[in-house]
């Protein structure tokens, strides 16, 4: 990866370690995440049609035998169709083994598009999207500022399945503190059943430096949950969760244990591999 074609740092999904990335907009055109700072030393800009041939151009100098490719930054969906359709099909004359092209996409991005937009782009060969959910309650969305109702996530996810892109969703263990974790385990996992994404990760909260979050837990507002209260959380979640052929994974460095399997296949064992855990002696109450 050449630096200067790209604004540092750069964010992908740990699913695509192994694509070429490119950077078709800077930073996120929300950035209003309460528990975020992924994007916060960027302003939202989009890239120009020069800027992103240039950028294409060099990409290919040293990426000829590129087959998957992750648009970067935060939401690259929220560019006009016609532009990114045009992009997307000239990566796939320009990258002859190139089999997919992914992107993250914000929920409002995803509402503002027509469903013949996303068609057209699934038929130009967006192969998926990467949603992050975050959480399934109304109430926890609106604390983190999110932008939409646990209603418009579903019907963000539901549009895109209907479209026939492939949907990765995001759910973050710990969001609701220790207030609100039964109702974020319980309406995650509603959202999630709603939605029926082929793909669903749990990841946990992390806190950065500098976040309105944690001037929140600084204040007393927020108060995180501890690793054994985070897989009661999961368990909860999990019991919930009722989908079919979605694979599961629990397995990101932020996690406390690594879980993955299929969903609703191996719904009883992922619950067990939980209860092993908070039977150890790692995860009797009162660890931290």
């Amino acid at each position: 990866m050449t630096q200067d074609l790209y604004d540092i740092p750069l964010y992908r999904p740990p699913s695509e370690a192994n694509s070429l990335i490119l950077q078709l907009t800077i930073g996120c055109s929300h950035n209003k995440c309460t528990f975020c700072t992924m994007y916060k030393a960027k302003k939202y800009r989009e890239k120009s049609t020069e800027e992103i041939k240039e950028h294409i151009n060099r990409a290919k100098q040293n990426h000829l035998i590129a087959d998957k490719i992750f648009l970067a930054d935060g939401n690259v969906l929220v560019m006009e169709t016609e532009k990114l359709l045009s992009i997307i099909e000239k990566l796939y004359k320009q990258f002859p083994k190139l089999r997919r092209v992914t992107c993250y996409a914000g929920p409002r991005d995803i509402l503002a598009k027509s469903e013949d937009q996303l068609l057209a782009l699934k038929d130009a060969g967006l192969k998926m999207l990467y949603l992050g959910v975050e959480s399934g309650s109304t109430e926890i969305l609106r604390n983190v500022n999110k932008g939409v109702s646990a209603d418009e996530m579903v019907e963000a996810g539901q549009k895109v399945k209907k479209c026939g892109i492939n949907l990765s969703c995001m759910i973050i263990s710990g969001l609701g503190g220790q207030s609100l974790w039964e109702t974020h385990a319980v309406e995650s996992a509603k959202v999630i059943n709603s939605i029926s994404p082929r793909f669903l990760s749990l990841l946990t909260l992390y806190i950065d430096g500098g976040t309105v979050l944690e001037k929140e837990i600084a204040a007393g507002n927020f108060k995180l949950l501890s690793p054994r209260q985070i897989l009661e959380e999961t368990k909860l979640m999990l019991e919930n969760l009722q989908v079919n052929n979605c694979i599961f994974r629990s397995n990101h460095a932020s996690n406390y244990i690594a879980l993955q399997g299929t969903l609703n296949k191996d719904k009883a064992k992922l619950i067990k591999q939980v209860n092993a855990a908070l039977n150890s002696k790692e995860f009797k109450e009162g660890c931290h």
